[in-house]
């Protein structure tokens, strides 16, 4: 049974929701999706395209003549991608209002892996709502940091 969940980009602009029936996420490692989030790998999760509903049409950017990505020209955020000839595409997993439920179960794109980054493990770790500096710039901007 599916379960309807939410997600959109950062600043609110573009939200969508989606028919889920499963928790299968994989992680893309190709040189495209790296340059197209500035990312070394994005996560991305499979959906039938007719199974999204969008609030707002996101911005569509061509990145190759085989396909294009859905994203929020205002404040950038990278929503997914698709081939305009498929009845699926995908969206990024950081983009949902609530992205805990998803596993990684693959790697796409092997060829242009940056291996060190899978396993982080061990290394110093920092919780940015305990970070004075940062508390202290939220606090002198008026606003709260966000969740």
């Amino acid at each position: 049974m599916a379960d309807q969940m939410t997600g959109g980009c950062m600043c609110g602009r573009i939200r969508y929701s989606v028919n889920i029936d499963g928790n299968d996420a994989y992680l893309c490692h190709c040189r495209m999706c790296q340059r197209a989030t500035g990312s070394v790998s994005i996560a991305f999760t499979n959906v039938k395209k007719s199974d999204v509903a969008w609030e707002h049409e996101p911005d569509w950017y061509e990145s190759s003549p085989i396909a294009g990505r859905p994203y929020c020209r205002e404040c950038g955020t990278s929503l997914g991608f698709a081939h305009p000839d498929h009845h699926k595409m995908d969206l990024t997993v950081a983009s949902f209002d609530d992205p805990s439920r998803f596993r990684p179960t693959g790697h796409f794109g092997v060829e242009s892996m940056h291996r060190a980054w899978l396993n982080t493990e061990g290394l110093p770790e920092q919780r940015a709502d305990e970070y004075q500096v940062l508390i202290d710039r939220w606090a002198r901007s008026g606003t709260e940091m966000p969740a």
